[in-house]
Formats: structure tokens, sequence, C-alpha cells
């Protein structure tokens, strides 16, 4: 089997991925301009080659026009250890992200295990893997109560306990703050977080797993130096304009390796956003 998630820092054996589609209203989904669109188109290409370089087999999904985000495949959709949960978008230009997502899935072998329904709307931004048993989920103006509790259902069978924390109101509803924009876990026993925004029960819960808090430093907060990917455990990707973090990182031993950012860091995503991991072992 191919597929199935349950750690974010094993081994990135499958990954999906998005290009920007260029016809796209990139200003009404907040977008900063100007912006450069073949430069974006050309910057998202590096990124899957830095991907396919180490060793990643890469599934590149069909761009989407009309849906200026979603070449940030890691919110639509979400992959547990038996398949893909569909999500809802609370974001209006994101709205009917998840099916189509699911659905390119689910053609290349990854089946829908189950969706969220009714008043439910979830971004996978708000998920990371604490353990295999494990699924930390924040409560924000992206992910709701009724989504929370649904999440809860569908993991319960499978063994999976959802650990919820708040997300801080920050710039408010109309911009994004993910849980995973304050954390990104990059070893088991390393994880880079941004300690001002950060929900304090997280922090200690890390702590007492023994897992070394790396604070990202002010100057890397906007540059998105806190979304680190791990492609295995010490091998991460991170968005350019962060030196003081891709430093601080190698000092610990990890292997960095950085792409260039100006256009994708535009649309608030890093490089944790641009991927749905399909299979990690």
């Amino acid at each position: 089997m191919d597929y199935g998630v349950t750690s974010m820092t094993a081994p990135l054996r499958r990954v999906a991925v998005r290009p920007p589609a260029p016809a796209s209203d990139f200003a009404r989904a907040h977008w900063a301009q100007p912006l450069d669109v073949d430069l974006l188109i050309d910057q998202h290409a590096a990124f899957v080659g830095i991907l396919q370089r180490l060793g990643c087999d890469v599934l590149e999904l069909p761009a989407l026009e009309g849906l200026p985000d979603s070449c940030f495949t890691y919110d639509p959709a979400f992959t547990i250890g038996d398949g893909v949960v569909t999500l809802r978008s609370a974001k209006e230009v994101r709205v009917g992200e998840g099916e189509r997502l699911a659905a390119d899935l689910a053609a290349a072998g990854v089946p829908t295990v189950a969706s969220l329904t009714g008043a439910a709307t979830a971004d996978g931004g708000d998920m990371f893997w604490l353990d295999a048993s494990t699924l930390v989920v924040g409560r924000s103006y992206r992910t709701n109560v009724v989504a929370v509790a649904q999440l809860s259902e569908i993991l319960r069978p499978r063994g999976v306990r959802v650990e919820v924390y708040d997300v801080p109101h920050d710039q408010g509803p109309e911009w994004c703050l993910h849980l995973m924009s304050v954390v990104s876990p990059v070893r088991e026993d390393l994880a880079v977080v941004y300690e001002r925004l950060a929900p304090v029960a997280m922090l200690e819960e890390l702590r007492r797993r023994d897992i070394e808090l790396l604070s990202v430093p002010e100057e890397d907060w906007l540059s998105l130096g806190c979304n680190v990917l791990a492609v295995s455990p010490g091998v991460v990707v991170i968005a350019s304009g962060n030196d003081a973090t891709a430093e601080a990182l190698a000092s610990r031993g990890c292997e960095v390796h950085v792409y260039a950012a100006s256009e994708i860091s535009k649309g608030e995503g890093g490089p944790t956003c641009l991927t749905r991991p399909i299979w990690r072992s």
C-alpha cells in the first residue's frame, strides 16, 4: 500500500502537488500584490524539483483555473492511515477544492475514507500528527468545533485521539493563521515554533514529550520561517529569506534545502502548504 500518513517527519515517500493557476484572481484571495505569475510558476516548479531530488515520488496534479489558492494542497484534504478525509473550506475562494483534490487522489489510487459534512469547516493547515495515535487540531477561524467533533468521530475507531488547541485571533478571520503557521515538527525531538502566537498548552505538551523548541526569530516570522517541511527526519525544506531559522536548523544537525519564494510567499503559504503528503513511512 503506497498511501497512509500518521507522522509529520517520517520519510515522505509520495506527495501530491498542484501548480498555480495563472488565470485566477489572486488579489481576491489576499495574495500580496504586485504578483509576477510567471515567476510564481517557475518557483513552484523549482520547489517540486527539490522534492524530486530528495527522493519523493511527486504526483503532479492539474492546475485548477479560478482557484488561486489551489496550489496549497495541504489544506483541502487530509491523509490519515488508511486514506483521505475530504475537508470543507471556510474561505469562500477555496470552496469545492476538497472534492477536487479527493477526486484526483482517488484517481491515483488513494481512497477517500471520510468527508466532513454539514456546517463543519476545516483546513489541513490546522492539523498535524503529534504521534501515530494523536492528531493535533487547531480550533481557528478556518476550523470550527463541528469539524473537530466530526474528525474525532472519524478517527476514534482508528485508534487516534484528537488533541485540540485554540489558535489566537491574530489579524482576524479575513487573514489566515493556521496552527501550523506557528509550529513545524522536523524531527521526533525537534520542532520549529513561533512562540509569541503559539498556544501555551501545545508548547507545554511538546516540552513534556522532550521535544526541543527551536524558536523562530521575529525577523523570520513574516517570511514564513516557521513553515518548514520535513522530507525525512532532520532533512527539511524552507522558504528563502529565513536565514536565521535555516542556520539554527543546520546548527542542530538538520540538512536544510532552500527554495526561492518571493512570489509563492505572497499567498501566505510555505513549503508544508504546497504539499499533500500521501505516504510517509
